[in-house]
C-alpha cells in the first residue's frame, strides 16, 4: 500500500511509523486507517527488536483525532478505526516506543501512552482535553488508571489540563525526557538500549510482563515461571547470554 498520511520504514532492527501531517499531525479516519495497515505489517516483520511511533516536525506528535470525525455520521467508523490501533498494539510481541517531540493531546496522548515506552523532548506536552468540548477520551478512561493510578487518572481526565514532559515523567506517563537540543541523539541512545539486546529475549520478557496484568500476583508469578522455564530458557540467546557472562565476554546474539 502506498501511504499518503504516514511513512513507514524498517532500518536495522527498528520499524518506524511516522505520522506525516504536520504541523499538528491530526488523526483523521484516513490517517488512522493507514496507521492500522502499517502496524499490521510491522507485527509480521522478522528481525525487528522495536517498533517506534513518531511524527513529522517538532510542533506536535499529534493534537488528537480530528473533531470533524466525531460527528454522529462518522462516529462509529472513527471509534472502530481509532480503537483498532490499540487492539493491534496490545498484540505486539516486541517493545513499542512512542517518540514524542511536541504536543501529544487527545488521541495523540492516548496513542503515545499505550506504547510500552515513551521518550519525550523537553518542550513536549501531554493532555486529554476532551472534557473541554463535552466528551471523554474513550481509550484513556480504560487505560490511565492502570498506568498512572486512580488519583492521577481522575486529575488528568476530569480537568482536561495539559502537563509538561517533566510532569508527565513524574506521573509515570513518560520514561525519559530529553533536552530539545539533544533529542535525536538521546532518542537513538535510548533505542540502542533495546536493539543491543536479543530480540527474542525482549519478546519473552515482554510476554512475561503482560502475563501479570490484571491477575493476582501468585497467578502472574506462576505464568512467568512457565514462560521462563519452557520458552525463554529454550532459546539460543538465553543460553548464549548466560554462557558469555560466565566466560566474561560480550554475548553474540542470534535473535533466536
Amino acid at each position: 500500500m502506498e501511504f499518503q498520511f504516514i511513512t513507514f520504514e524498517k532500518k536495522g532492527k527498528i520499524a518506524t511509523l511516522t505520522i506525516n501531517r504536520p504541523p499538528y499531525n491530526v488523526l483523521d479516519i484516513p490517517t488512522m486507517k493507514e496507521m492500522n495497515v502499517a502496524l499490521a505489517e510491522a507485527k509480521g516483520m522478522d528481525g525487528v527488536s522495536a517498533v517506534v511511533l513518531t511524527a513529522a516536525g517538532s510542533k506536535a506528535f499529534s493534537s488528537g483525532v480530528d473533531v470533524k470525525d466525531h460527528t454522529p455520521d462518522k462516529m462509529d467508523e472513527m471509534i472502530a478505526v481509532f480503537h483498532q490501533i490499540f487492539r493491534t498494539l496490545v498484540t505486539f510481541e516486541v517493545p513499542t516506543v512512542a517518540a514524542v517531540n511536541g504536543v501529544a493531546l487527545g488521541g495523540g496522548c492516548e496513542v503515545a501512552s499505550f506504547c510500552d515506552l515513551v521518550v519525550a523532548s523537553e518542550h513536549s506536552k501531554f493532555g486529554q482535553p476532551e472534557v473541554m468540548v463535552g466528551v471523554y477520551p474513550s481509550m484513556a478512561v480504560a487505560w490511565f488508571t492502570k498506568i498512572l493510578g486512580t488519583k492521577r487518572a481522575y486529575e488528568l481526565l476530569l480537568t482536561g489540563k495539559t502537563i509538561s514532559a517533566q510532569t508527565a515523567y513524574e506521573y509515570g506517563l513518560v520514561n525519559r525526557v530529553i533536552p530539545d537540543t539533544e533529542y535525536d541523539e538521546g532518542l537513538n541512545a535510548f533505542l540502542e538500549e533495546l536493539t543491543s539486546k536479543s530480540s527474542v529475549v525482549l519478546k519473552w520478557c515482554k510476554k512475561a510482563i503482560m502475563s501479570g496484568f490484571e491477575v493476582p500476583f501468585e497467578k502472574g508469578l506462576a505464568a512467568s515461571e512457565v514462560i521462563y522455564k519452557h520458552a525463554l530458557m529454550n532459546t539460543e540467546d538465553a543460553k548464549e547470554g548466560l554462557k558469555a557472562f560466565l566466560e566474561k565476554r560480550k554475548p553474540t546474539w542470534k535473535d533466536k
